[in-house]
């Protein structure tokens, strides 16, 4: 029985460790100073949004390190990156456009996630921004078909971001309306290959 069940076990956690990446592992000493450095500096703080990188990427007007300005990452979203090897990926100017007209010039409030690195991989800024409107720029975008629900790193609102991209998808909002999966990101084609797959024979 233990010999039937052992694909099944290794298919779980192959899959676990290819969809979600969980930032639970112990930090060192840095990341706990950087985590708490950054806390101080940036959470609940209101800054000026002076530049748009991208749908999901814009910088405001806070030093860091040894830039003149930090460089936000937003939390628990991807939005179609406007640079890749194979050129621009669907949708990637319309979310570029929508973020620009939210957000560029505006005071904005930053908020940080206490079940989250505060650092993504490139050193940005991983954060939730609040508009002046009192909506989340996060939030809004997955809502309105802008950017994909970002299902590798967790976060404390990960299944709620998983029910707006949901309903986007089923209302065909933005890119849902004619998105193929061929010009998903590449994390979300290989997700959706995974749960596609064939079972696993345990003849």
């Amino acid at each position: 029985m233990l010999l039937l069940c052992l694909p099944v076990l290794v298919f779980l956690v192959l899959f676990d460790n290819i969809c979600i990446k969980h930032n639970w592992q112990s930090q060192s000493p840095d990341d706990k100073q950087t985590q708490a450095a950054d806390g101080q500096k940036y959470h609940t703080g209101t800054f000026a949004v002076i530049n748009i990188v991208d749908g999901d990427t814009l910088d405001i007007d806070a030093p860091d390190g040894r830039s003149e300005h930090t460089r936000i990452r937003l939390l628990g979203i991807d939005a179609p990156e406007k640079t890749t090897e194979s050129g621009a990926m669907y949708f990637a100017a319309e979310a570029t456009e929508f973020v620009k007209k939210a957000a560029f010039g505006k005071e904005v409030e930053i908020y940080l996630d206490e079940t989250s690195d505060t650092r993504g991989k490139y050193g940005r800024l991983l954060a939730y921004v609040k508009l002046p409107d009192g909506r989340f720029l996060n939030e809004i975008l997955l809502s309105g078909g802008f950017a994909y629900a970002d299902l590798r790193f967790h976060h404390s609102l990960y299944n709620k971001y998983k029910r707006l991209e949901s309903r986007a998808r089923t209302g065909n909002k933005g890119l849902w309306q004619n998105v193929t999966p061929d010009q998903y990101p590449e994390w979300l084609r290989e997700r959706e290959q995974l749960l596609e797959a064939p079972p696993i024979s345990i003849n």
